[in-house]
């Protein structure tokens, strides 16, 4: 062997040996790996993942994306890195999620942040419904205290079908007497109000139950009937008990505008309220005032032959709930427009709590 290529030898061993000496520490010294890339897990943008012994950083939301130069560009190659971060891999209960998008199409499964920093996950495929107004679109999600320590959001008390936000949009110009809170505290008079067979069943009750209240009220702008002139007649001397609170005092309150004063002594016998004596309670508590109005859909049949409860979770349909309220001046070709009214409304309600209006709307 010539010393030129003696010295060229050597010159390559000295060279590997270097390397080899400093490669642990360069890996010693590279940064620390973040939680490994999960596909099922969404990422918003700016999260950082570990993937092919490599950090990448997230430009914008991307979930089953394998972090890569190429394809989407969602990624961004941030080097090498070497170790095991203290972050743990993300696994279903981590409530790091991404910020919910209006308008971005969601699959079964996907679990977002609203913006009430609560988590929803979605039930059936949406293109980027608000989870809180379609709820048949989404649930709410629980998997333990926010990165903040914020609890996450619960299903609404007892069940009710009917969100707080979906109320609102029902109702955008009701009376601020007519509170939301008031109706949920009233549920408890009647617990199988909307909350009696399917997630369909209940749903079309409480649809059906706040068309009838909206037509009656306004939209929930009246509180107390407005024709005056009609209040002395709402007394009937006939009954043993008369009218203790007054002549006039029995007019029509409440969302189903309670009126007479053998109504009142019924739903307050009812209700264990003294309503005889104290009709104004309709008209000054919330609660009492949505009580009354659940008294007369789960119990009375009114100019019908069922009680409205009956008629929606025995698939009688919206149409016989007309009839039990108002039936003897509306149905029957008494006056289709007003029936149209309520049917307009019940049905935009089953679009606003998502599912349909079923069959027989008219009467």
């Amino acid at each position: 062997m010539s010393a030129k290529r003696l010295l060229a030898l050597l010159s390559a061993v000295i060279t590997a040996l270097a390397l080899a000496l400093l490669l642990p520490a360069a890996s010693a010294g590279a940064a620390t790996c973040a939680a490994p890339w999960n596909p099922s897990t969404a990422y918003t943008g700016g999260a950082t993942v570990s993937y092919g012994g490599h950090n990448w950083n997230a430009k914008w939301w991307t979930q089953n994306e394998a972090p890569s130069t190429a394809g989407s560009g969602v990624w961004s190659d941030q080097g090498a890195c070497g170790g095991t971060g203290p972050t743990p891999t993300p696994t279903s209960g981590s409530c790091d999620y991404p910020a919910w998008v209006a308008g971005r199409t969601y699959a079964t499964g996907s679990i977002v942040r609203y913006t009430n920093g609560g988590l929803y996950r979605a039930t059936h495929d949406n293109p980027g419904y608000d989870p809180v107004i379609s709820t048949w679109y989404w649930e709410p999600h629980t998997c333990g205290p926010t990165p903040t320590g914020t609890p996450t959001t619960t299903p609404n008390p007892g069940g009710f079908p009917v969100s707080q936000a979906q109320f609102n949009q029902m109702f955008p110009n009701r009376n601020a007497f007519y509170t939301y809170q008031g109706l949920l505290d009233a549920l408890g008079a009647y617990p199988g109000f909307a909350n009696t067979g399917s997630d369909t069943v209940r749903r079309q009750e409480a649809a059906a139950f706040l068309a009838n209240v909206s037509h009656e009220t306004g939209g929930l702008v009246y509180v107390v009937e407005q024709n005056t002139a009609n209040y002395p007649h709402y007394c009937d001397t006939s009954q043993p008990y008369g009218c203790p609170a007054g002549q006039a005092a029995y007019y029509g309150r409440g969302p189903i505008q309670l009126s007479w004063n053998f109504n009142y002594k019924a739903a307050g016998d009812a209700l264990g309220i003294d309503l005889l004596h104290n009709p104004n309670l309709v008209q000054t508590d919330p609660a009492v005032a949505w009580k009354t109005a659940l008294w007369y859909w789960n119990t009375q049949t009114g100019p019908g032959t069922m009680t409205p409860h009956n008629a929606m979770v025995n698939g009688y349909g919206f149409g016989e709930t007309i009839r039990s309220i108002n039936g003897s001046l509306e149905c029957n070709g008494g006056n289709p427009a007003q029936v149209q009214s309520r049917i307009d409304a019940y049905q935009n309600f089953t679009r606003i709590l998502g599912t349909v209006p079923g069959s027989n709307l008219g009467c």
